[in-house]
């Protein structure tokens, strides 16, 4: 199958689809490889780089997406690139179709088949090609929170950790899943006063058995998540329904009761939001206000961590990318139940539920797509 790896231009955004190591694990089993030119200049791959692992450079995307058989992404594809795409060509990126209706219109009418790594699962019922931007993004999420807080930012001026004598920032974590674990994991490192609200017992159990008195896992109700909220100086959204839009745990009432110069980060941005108040946001401007409180919103957070993040990305998309290639996209999620669960839009159709009655598609289940 020839492969096909293009820039991304999303603002700030400096991951790659395919790492070198990636392209010439490829190329040992028989694929071929285009890469636009510079594509893996963020992470420190240069062209050389790529054509040392047996990849061809091309110089558009035009071309890219003109000949390749599997355009192999990092972000959704943004308008300028879905216009190239054509029927039968799949492409194998996130795709967050939910809050996405113009995205989702542009592949619907493409006739593309797209695979989102996003809502892959696995045996454990994760969501194992999303896990590793969770993680990134959760620890990134107290970096950007700490830096928001700094008086020079709009913040309250509050060093996360304190000092002897003086109290360290109230951080609070909506989700304790994957996102809100790392989160947790980092404030309490820099020995920040942390409250996670979940309401799965089994997910509150798992922290307090790790975090022990370092953190407070707290039953998520509508009364203690508006108590905690008011009483934070940093609060992270961390709440993720696989596929389907973030629900908005946070209203603007709430947001106006927090203090002044208190910061919100909201992680579930990709899928709309957990913050009534929350707007997609770029790393070139990454903050904004409403009223009093300052919010960070950059939907593509690992972007910024760029070598780390396409690392462990390729970490666990390149098997599936290699399943896709060995037998072609049909026979290949027909194998594998857990990949047939990424096929979110196939020839017109959009095959994953929670995406169409998000958006208000007629749902065609991925087993009829694979057995037409």
């Amino acid at each position: 199958m020839l492969i096909g790896v293009p820039k991304e231009i999303k603002n700030h955004e400096y991951r790659v689809g395919l790492t070198p190591e990636s392209v010439a694990e490829l190329n040992a089993h028989g694929h071929n490889v285009i890469v636009e030119t510079a594509a893996g200049d963020g992470i420190g791959a240069e062209d050389s780089v790529y054509l040392g692992a047996g990849a061809e450079i091309v110089a558009t995307a035009d071309e890219i997406f003109a000949r390749a058989d599997m355009i192999v992404k990092v972000k959704e594809p943004q308008a300028s690139a879905r216009a190239k795409l054509r029927e039968g060509q799949i492409l194998y990126t996130y795709l967050h179709l939910a809050p996405d209706p113009e995205q989702t219109r542009d592949l619907v009418e493409s006739g593309a088949v797209c695979i989102a790594y996003e809502t892959v699962t696995d045996r454990a019922g994760g969501l194992p090609l999303l896990k590793p931007m969770s993680q990134v993004a959760g620890r990134m999420s107290i970096q950007a929170g700490a830096t928001a807080l700094e008086k020079a930012h709009g913040g309250r001026g509050v060093l996360l950790g304190g000092v002897p004598g003086v109290k360290p920032a109230q951080v609070v974590v909506i989700g304790g899943g994957v996102v809100g674990f790392n989160a947790a994991q980092m404030a309490v490192g820099m020995h920040a006063d942390v409250t996670i609200l979940d309401r799965n017992p089994n997910a509150l159990e798992k922290l307090e058995n790790h975090f022990e008195a370092s953190a407070t896992g707290i039953h998520s109700t509508q009364a203690a998540l508006a108590e905690e909220v008011r009483a934070a100086d940093l609060v992270i959204g961390a709440v993720l329904i696989p596929g389907a839009a973030a629900p908005k745990l946070v209203s603007e009432q709430l947001i106006s009761a927090m203090k002044p110069g208190a910061v919100v980060v909201d992680v579930a941005i990709d899928q709309g939001g957990c913050f009534a108040t929350s707007k997609a946001t770029t790393h070139a401007e990454p903050t904004y206000r409403v009223g009093d409180v300052v919010h960070y919103c950059v939907a593509n957070m690992p972007g910024a961590v760029a070598r780390t993040s396409t690392y462990a990305l390729n970490n666990v998309t390149l098997q599936h990318a290699l399943a896709i290639a060995g037998k072609g996209w049909k026979a290949a999620l027909q194998a594998d139940a857990h990949l047939a669960n990424g096929l979110n839009v196939a020839f017109g159709k959009v095959t994953y539920e929670a995406v169409a009655h998000d958006l208000g598609y007629d749902y065609v289940s991925t087993q009829s797509i694979l057995t037409t």
